[in-house]
């Protein structure tokens, strides 16, 4: 069942990673490149660096949700530990 599913994933990602050379950019971004003037270029560099922005948001969320729980599994683990090398009993060598 998950084996069918993930081919399923994988082909639909290999299809839309094909059709994605079919894909035109909007009517603004296109023309504000078209454009040699300063001021076309200025908004073509803010149309990317929005995008940009908008694309990495959810894997910077991600990444910050996904090292703050890392960093708590592991801060529980040593805690854990600790408590348990304190009440587990100590051998001490006898003469």
């Amino acid at each position: 069942m998950f084996y069918k599913k993930l081919v399923i994933l994988l082909l639909a990602l290999i299809a839309l990673s094909l059709l994605a050379t079919l894909v035109e950019a909007c009517p603004g971004c296109k023309d504000a490149i078209a454009e040699n003037d300063l001021e076309g270029q200025r908004v073509a560099r803010g149309y990317f660096w929005s995008i940009l922005f908008m694309m990495s948001m959810p894997f910077t969320i991600l990444g910050t949700f996904g090292t703050y729980c890392y960093v708590e599994v592991r801060r529980a683990r040593r805690e854990r530990e600790t408590m348990a090398s304190r009440e587990a009993p100590q051998d001490s060598p006898s003469i």
